[in-house]
Order: structure tokens, then sequence, then C-alpha cells
């Protein structure tokens, strides 16, 4: 068969582990062709491909980012996009496509489905956000990244007695603030399924104060609201082709409140796309290759409008609609974990 590949949204750790996967199992065992699409669904709209080898995935397994590059257009949202997409699949003989993404770029490959195209997807988020699989490759890569920024913020926040607040990704769900702050010891964590009171963080300094405990770490995710805001905190007003704000703020403006009310010197650090960045860890390299060498065989199946997802420990395959109807959200009795720790 002659397959396209694509990758699509923001880059991820272990991307590169999924393209290897694909075409070392396709040519090895199928005797596939596979075509490239560059920049995301935008390759398919300009017709911007290139062919695919084994030569072209050797030594790419511990690469971050994508050799394919990556964009969030959206074809729906491009005049005539969805025709040029169809028309490049067809001018270039191109019998299936996978696309590994996320929430837009896979609600996108679900309405292609529906419109006739043999597709299949698979799942990528460093945000573990998509709906039907336990992980999404790349979160175990951010929140490992998370992790050690709270680790060496520790040790300048007890050696100045300072709070430090670290505004991590997460739009929707907040599973890297939540896990990564598990791991690294916070003493408050605010995602945005559950809105927070910026007077009971501040108590909350106070009583660490009160016993002695100077210092104090904050992680919030970008997407956090405190409960008299409902507007998400923007860098600007400015929309992606998903429809999406530029998040950015929400650090900056819980460090002025702290500080304000506290009178505790106090410092913000954005990890922002540091956590997306870089080599993707031992996980990522072997779950984003299980997702492609799943993919693959989910080709010849036939099983198209389908997406590989990891369930307890194995990989299967669920509907892209169930992948992209609801996004997988931090639950309260999860969240409760980590509130354990508060204080």
């Amino acid at each position: 068969m002659r397959i396209g590949i694509l990758t699509g949204g923001g880059d991820c750790p272990g991307l590169n582990a999924v393209i290897r996967a694909i075409v070392r199992k396709g040519i090895d065992r199928f005797s596939d062709e596979f075509l490239g699409i560059m920049n995301g669904w935008a390759g398919l709209i300009d017709k911007s491909v290139k062919p695919i080898g084994k030569d072209h995935i050797s030594g790419i397994l511990p690469k971050g980012g994508t050799i394919l590059g990556t964009s969030r257009t959206n074809p729906y949202k491009i005049d005539k996009g969805v025709d040029r997409v169809f028309e490049t699949m067809k001018s270039e003989g191109l019998e299936a496509l996978i696309a590994i993404g996320g929430e837009d770029t896979l609600g996108v490959a679900n309405k292609l489905h529906k419109a006739g195209m043999s597709i299949i997807g698979v799942p990528k988020t460093i945000d573990n956000d998509l709906s039907g699989t336990d992980y999404t490759f790349g979160f175990d890569t951010a929140t490992q990244i998370v992790t050690e920024a709270i680790d060496r913020l520790h040790t300048t926040a007890e050696s100045h007695n300072r709070v430090m607040v670290v505004e991590v990704m997460g739009r929707h769900s907040g599973w890297i603030a939540t896990i990564g702050g598990i791991a690294g010891g916070a003493d408050c964590i605010l995602i945005p399924e559950f809105p927070f009171s910026v007077e009971d963080v501040v108590e909350l300094i106070k009583k660490r104060q009160a016993r002695g405990r100077a210092y104090s770490i904050i992680v919030v995710a970008e997407g956090a609201k405190p409960k008299d805001i409902e507007q998400y905190m923007t860098k600007d007003k400015s929309l992606d082709a998903f429809g999406h704000v530029k998040l950015g703020g929400i650090g900056d403006f819980l460090a002025k409140e702290i500080e304000k009310r506290t009178g505790a010197e106090t410092r913000m650090t954005n990890l922002g796309h540091v956590q997306r960045g870089g080599t993707p860890t031992a996980y990522d390299r072997v779950l984003g290759t299980r997702y492609g060498i799943r993919a693959i065989d989910m080709v010849h199946e036939g099983k198209f409008g389908r997406m590989a997802a990891l369930q307890g420990n194995k990989i299967v395959d669920i509907p892209l609609s169930d992948a992209v109807g609801t996004l997988k959200t931090v639950d309260k009795e999860f969240f409760e974990v980590a509130k354990v720790f508060f204080g």
C-alpha cells in the first residue's frame, strides 16, 4: 500500500518513535510505500510531501520534535481546504493516511473519515487529555521535565525564603500540573478542573509561614481560573485555526497577588515550551513505538476511522469519535491525592 503519515498540532517528544515504527514494520512486513506529509494538514493542502524510507528513520528514535514538521492548520477553516486535501491524496496515489496528533488534529481526521477518507489516528499530546486512552506519548516526558524543574526550584526557594509560582501547560486539563506537582512535592496545585480561591492560596501560605515554613512552591496550569474570574488569562486576544486563545498570565497574576497579600517575596517561572522539547523518556519512546506498530497493523486490517489507544497494558483501537468527543480531565478522586500534601 501507499500510505501517508502526518504530524499535527504542537510538537511532542516521541513523535519520531511513532514514525519510525510505522515505516519500519510497514516496509519489512507489508512492503508498503510511505509519503511524509510535511507540516501537518498544511502539507496535504499545499501538496508538500516527500518519500520516507528506512534511511530517513535511521537514528531518529531519541530525537525530539518531528522530522515531518507540524502546524496547527485546519483544512476546514481554509477556502477549499478539504477539497485540496482529497485532491492531494488522489494525485499522490495515497490509499490510507495515518494522522498523529491531539484533539484538534484527530478531530479533523474524524471529519475527513466521515467524508470518505481511509484514515487511522495515533494519540499525541503532552496534556494527556484524549479520551479512550490511559496515556498519550509525550506526557511522561513533560511531567519529568516539570518534576525536575520543581526539584530545582525547591532549593532556591528555601535558600531565599521565597514563594515560587510555577506555570505549566494545561488548557482544559491539569494532568501535567497534578502529576508533576505530586512528584515534585508542590505545596499547592491549581488546575482548570477546579476553580480556585486566591484567598485560600494566600491562607495556605500564611499557615506555612506561621509554622516556620517561609518558602512555598505553587504549581498552576495555564488554564486554571480563580473563582471570581470567568475568562482565561491570555497573552492576547488572537485565536489559532481551531479557535483557541493563547493562554498565559495566570502565573504572573497569582505571584503578584501572593506577594501583595502575604508580603512574601514571590517569583514566577513559566516553563513554557521547555516542557515539550528535547529527547523523549524511555517510556515515551516505547509507547510511541507500540502505537506506531498498532497503527500500521490497523491500516492493513482496514480499521479506518479508529485510533490506537493504551488501555491497561494493551494497545487496542477505538473509534476516533470516542477519542475526540470529550476531553479526559482530572477527576476529583485523583486530585484528592494531591490535596493531601497541600500546605
